[in-house]
């Protein structure tokens, strides 16, 4: 990748010093100065590296819940609340701390969230007792928002003709944490045990942390707004910017969908006419690699013909996939249903995917100066949609079956592409 150029005003939450470590804070210019910063394909992958790994760690203990039951010797009921509370740390962490990269400098942020992150991984790989390691894994969650901090920054330094395609490349590195954490946990927890994934893990982050030290650019404060007048502003934000709301509403209705597919589908594949075990159905989560393909070139389409027309473009593809499933009990047989299945996944997740970025482009671009307390309540509607989902989906599933799951997955994206097309007449 080639260097980016880059002219940005400090008080917009530009970079004021690319220096690092003890030298940093003296070459930093005086708030108000503009920068001229060289965005480099190594900053750029550094920060889709540092993206992807933190918030792999949301989804390390998952495959592990059957040998974590034995060897700390609790219910399965109980190691369950391991990833729930790790998820619970997560929302907590979007609400609570992500919207204080406008207030400090979010290169300091970003730094102290990954040596927190690895200390908690550390504490959960030797946790001694299911207890130790529950508050461990709390921990993790609050602190792997360090990949929210991350996304903001890359649009920060980014030149506004080419946010869109850096977002995307960073949104990648997400999107391949959350696709591969599962696969490598499994294979190491397998092959060396529960403890070895988390230490590795820990030592994954101290590695990503020190090369953030060296590389990650100073970003100026954009308020010096109180923590409680920084959290109040999230709703005169929410309040003041309806493309915020648009943006919030259709994305979350998009998650929702996605999250009620993919919380039933292990369910749907049991019963007939599949009768397919589970490792059948997290097979299916191949698909996201669809998504993956899809951040950068949304982001490049973002920049070449505008967001607003990838978000409708997302959408659509999302509703006509999920619509697609609909068919899939006429096919004459099993193999023929599973290849649409997997078909129309791959299709909902590229749309869903590539209208994210779109949404994050859009978002960005509203105040500069908000960018970390915008990102807090874009991902907050995420996150929300994907609860909600889970439970719509199993209630669907138990009520109607197979198109009830279809229908409200549907349902779902058409809301998110009316949300879209609404915005455009306006």
């Amino acid at each position: 990748m080639s260097s980016l150029p880059i002219t940005q005003a400090a008080p917009a939450g530009a970079t004021v010093s690319n220096t690092a470590g003890p030298q940093a804070a003296a070459s930093a210019s005086a708030p108000g100065a503009a920068a001229q910063e060289s965005l480099s394909g190594g900053l750029i992958l550094l920060l889709a590296l540092g993206t992807g790994v933190s918030v792999a760690s949301l989804y390390y203990s998952q495959p592990m819940l059957g040998v974590l039951s034995g060897a700390i010797h609790a219910s399965e009921r109980q190691v369950g609340m391991v990833p729930t509370l790790t998820q619970l740390g997560y929302a907590l962490g979007l609400l609570l701390l992500a919207p204080l990269g406008d207030r400090y400098d979010r290169r300091n942020i970003i730094l102290i969230k990954g040596a927190i992150l690895a200390l908690s991984l550390l504490a959960a790989g030797l946790a001694p007792s299911l207890g130790f390691l529950l508050a461990a894994s709390l921990a993790v969650g609050l602190t792997a928002t360090m990949a929210q901090d991350l996304v903001p920054a890359a649009a920060t330094l980014a030149p506004v003709q080419h946010r869109g395609r850096v977002v995307g490349i960073v949104m990648t590195g997400l999107l391949l944490g959350i696709l591969l954490s599962r696969v490598i946990s499994g294979v190491v927890a397998e092959q060396f045990g529960w403890r070895a994934m988390y230490v590795g893990a820990a030592v994954g982050i101290a590695v990503i942390g020190v090369a953030l030290w060296r590389g990650l650019p100073r970003f100026a404060p954009t308020t010096s707004l109180s923590y409680g007048a920084l959290m109040g502003s999230l709703f005169s934000l929410w309040r003041q910017h309806p493309a915020l709301r648009r943006a919030a509403v259709a994305q979350g209705l998009l998650s929702l969908g996605f999250s009620a597919f993919w919380s039933t589908l292990a369910v749907m594949l049991h019963e007939a006419p599949f009768h397919m075990g589970s490792a059948a159905a997290g097979s299916f989560g191949l698909a996201g690699a669809a998504g993956a393909l899809a951040a950068p070139l949304a982001g490049r389409i973002a920049d070449r013909n505008g967001p607003e027309s990838v978000t409708r473009l997302g959408a659509g593809l999302a509703a006509l996939s999920f619509l697609a499933m609909a068919f899939a009990p006429l096919l004459p047989d099993t193999h023929s249903k599973i290849m649409l299945i997997v078909a129309a996944a791959i299709g909902f997740d590229f749309g869903i995917q590539a209208t994210l970025v779109a949404h994050q482009t859009i978002v960005y671009g509203i105040d500069p100066g908000a960018r970390s307390r915008l990102n807090a309540l874009l991902f907050t509607s995420v996150f929300v949609g994907m609860s909600v989902g889970a439970a719509l989906g199993s209630l669907a599933l138990a009520q109607w079956g197979w198109m009830g799951v279809v229908g409200l997955t549907t349902l779902a994206a058409v809301g998110s592409l009316l949300v879209r097309l609404t915005a455009r007449r306006r």
